[in-house]
């Protein structure tokens, strides 16, 4: 059975339609799962900044130190403008985390004249863990020794200076070597 051709081509038409159509569906699916895939990977990183931010005491020092592990190398302009923060905001914070050792920084160096501002980085994750797990070992141990304290039997907790400190905490690192765990 033979099928006519309408003169305006209406069923030539129909197979470059659907493919159409197709290609329609395709390009919706595959942009809700790039927005998906973008919101899962903001929640991603709003846990990270969350739990930076407690190690780092405010979020503002938690996305420069974000920003500063994923662009080692760049000055304070260049994390105001990554990170969405005011300048003076990240100059004072890059000031505080310096001091503390969180962050580096060196001259950048040019071969013109001029001003040659700091380039800053973040020194690494596993440093930063052990610097907060070393704080919390110490407060774990206050109030572990409290009751002597109280008692008058032990020094200042608060201090560090209680006889002994029964809570100990280790870190391991990816990277460790277990031959160094046996020595």
């Amino acid at each position: 059975m033979a099928t006519e051709e309408s003169s305006d081509g209406g069923e030539a038409n129909e197979p470059a339609e659907d493919e159409e159509s197709a290609r329609g569906d395709l390009r919706e699916a595959a942009e809700r799962l790039e927005q998906e895939a973008t919101e899962v990977a903001d929640g991603f990183d709003e846990r990270i900044i969350d739990l930076l931010s407690w190690l780092l005491d405010t979020e503002t020092r938690a996305r420069i130190y974000v920003h500063l592990r994923e662009h080692p190398g760049s000055t304070s302009e260049e994390i105001a403008d990554g990170t969405g923060l005011y300048p003076s905001t990240v100059r004072e914070a890059l000031a505080e985390l310096n001091d503390e050792g969180t962050v580096t920084r060196r001259k950048r160096e040019s071969a013109g004249a001029g001003n040659n501002p700091y380039e800053y980085e973040a020194i690494d994750p596993s440093a930063l863990v052990e610097d907060a797990v070393g704080q919390v070992q110490s407060q774990l141990n206050t109030v572990f020794t409290l009751d002597s304290y109280l008692d008058g039997d032990g020094d200042d907790p608060v201090g560090g200076d209680a006889p002994t400190d029964p809570v100990s905490i280790s870190v391991e690192t990816a990277d460790a070597d277990p031959a160094d765990e046996e020595r």
